[in-house]
């Protein structure tokens, strides 16, 4: 970002003044991140970031915002008085996309987003200047903070959009009004506030509510939910997929640990290689393909690009128990379709000795928690996982559902408050050749478990 202080006011609409005209080449609303050159916004989140403008300061911020309902200060550094600081955020974010005109991909989807996010942006980059959502700064304060931190010469931004209420995505949209939208799937994430998957589908699709009328909807056509919503979309329109009714689709997938090959229908002579595994990720890799071919990237770059990927945020990781045993760790977040994408994962890695799973509660499902708990149970077979350790209050139904196919020496259940108890039985069951998965919503604090076993 580079911009006088005197644009950001002639932005704004506010009369300057007097005011010094520094050179402003950032912007932070965490006052520890800040540094010199940065416009520091204090937002309201659990505290008043007005409170933190005096430890920015220190850190060397050029200029501040300050919203109008606080006492006006006696600073060392420039301020900008503005009614609402968050407005005033999105409205110069709007103003610097503007200026610098990137064109605008945008990503969202109930699983796979911050992945898909990172493989656009590196396959983009094989030509472009790119710059994209740091970590998975996706909301109405991590969109605003993409942009405006963006270098001035950025050809394509690539932003990830989550949410948790109707109404979110629209906003978002509107904010980077994007050349292309994607969306990677449809899930059970946040069902809690929605209701149905039709209204998570609903929500999904306001990313197209601001796609520019030349722009291109890029989605999952294996979804019936999309494939239905898409027939209002007036804009030209791609699908990436696992079914050879898809724009594109992989017709070969080889499953490995810490790596998965494919091939494509359209690229057929080329092997692709992405380093994750899981057939979910292969899709991800498919809505970036798209991307870049709308984009003009060589197959021949996109197949690089994925090979040397290094994903933001890969919650799934391999990690060595004190024995010797292999975890797969994915203990910060789980929803029924995550669940099971890992789960048939698994079931295809060829291991030496047995596979063990334990699964904690997947929070945040509603009314929905009992059926999409025992939703799990046709996925879970003894041929596939020697045993099931089932952790918190929803595992229950799932465990009852389970107790047809094992027996007690194999299918254990334990309250959320007993993860020294699992702890200790893991230890004495699990076996240097074994395999374990480890995998629940953050709020059941597997990683307590987890650092026991390492």
């Amino acid at each position: 970002m580079k911009m006088k202080l005197r644009e950001v006011y002639s932005v704004l609409k506010i009369e300057s003044g007097e005011v010094e005209d520094v050179e402003i080449t950032g912007v932070c609303f965490d006052s520890r991140k800040a540094k010199a050159g940065d416009l520091f916004f204090p937002l309201q989140g659990e505290r008043d970031g007005h409170e933190f403008i005096n430890s920015a300061i220190k850190n060397g911020i050029s200029a501040t915002i300050w919203q109008s309902d606080h006492d006006i200060p006696n600073n060392e550094v420039p301020y900008v008085v503005v009614k609402n600081v968050s407005e005033a955020f999105e409205t110069l974010a709007k103003y610097y996309l503007k200026k610098v005109n990137p064109k605008v991909v945008a990503v969202t989807g109930s699983n796979g987003k911050t992945t898909t996010k990172d493989m656009i942006a590196k396959i983009l980059s094989t030509s472009n200047n790119v710059a994209k959502t740091p970590q998975n700064f996706n909301n109405e304060i991590g969109v605003p903070y993409t942009i405006l931190n963006m270098p001035t010469n950025t050809e394509v931004l690539v932003v990830e959009m989550g949410m948790d209420r109707p109404g979110q995505i629209d906003h978002l949209s509107d904010i980077a009004n994007p050349d292309i939208s994607v969306i990677t799937m449809i899930g059970e994430a946040h069902i809690e506030f929605f209701g149905t998957r039709d209204k998570i589908a609903d929500a999904k699709m306001e990313i197209v509510d601001h796609l520019n009328e030349d722009g291109t909807f890029v989605y999952n056509g294996d979804e019936p939910l999309l494939l239905e919503r898409a027939e209002k979309v007036s804009q030209r329109q791609a699908t990436f997929g696992s079914h050879d009714n898809n724009d594109l689709y992989a017709t070969e997938i080889n499953p490995g640990k810490t790596t998965t090959s494919f091939k494509t229908n359209l690229w057929p002579e080329l092997d692709f290689e992405i380093p994750m595994m899981g057939e979910y990720n292969v899709n991800n890799a498919l809505a970036a393909m798209l991307v870049g071919k709308m984009s003009h990237i060589k197959p021949e770059a996109m197949q690089q690009a994925l090979k040397d990927l290094f994903v933001t945020a890969n919650r799934t990781e391999w990690m060595k128990a004190e024995n010797g045993a292999d975890i797969l760790s994915d203990v910060y977040n789980s929803n029924p379709t995550a669940a099971i994408e890992v789960l048939n994962s698994l079931k295809d890695i060829k291991t030496t000795g047995r596979k063990l799973i334990v699964l904690g509660d997947m929070l945040e499902l509603g009314q929905a928690s009992e059926t999409l708990h025992e939703s799990l149970a046709s996925h879970i077979n003894k041929e596939d996982f020697a045993k099931v350790y089932l952790v918190g209050d929803y595992m229950k139904y799932l465990r009852n559902k389970l107790s047809a196919k094992y027996d007690t020496n194999d299918l254990f259940w334990f309250e959320k408050d007993q993860l020294e108890e699992l702890t200790t039985k893991l230890k004495e069951e699990l076996q240097p050749n074994d395999t374990i998965l480890l995998k629940g919503s953050h709020g059941i604090h597997l990683e307590n478990v987890l650092h026991e076993l390492i």
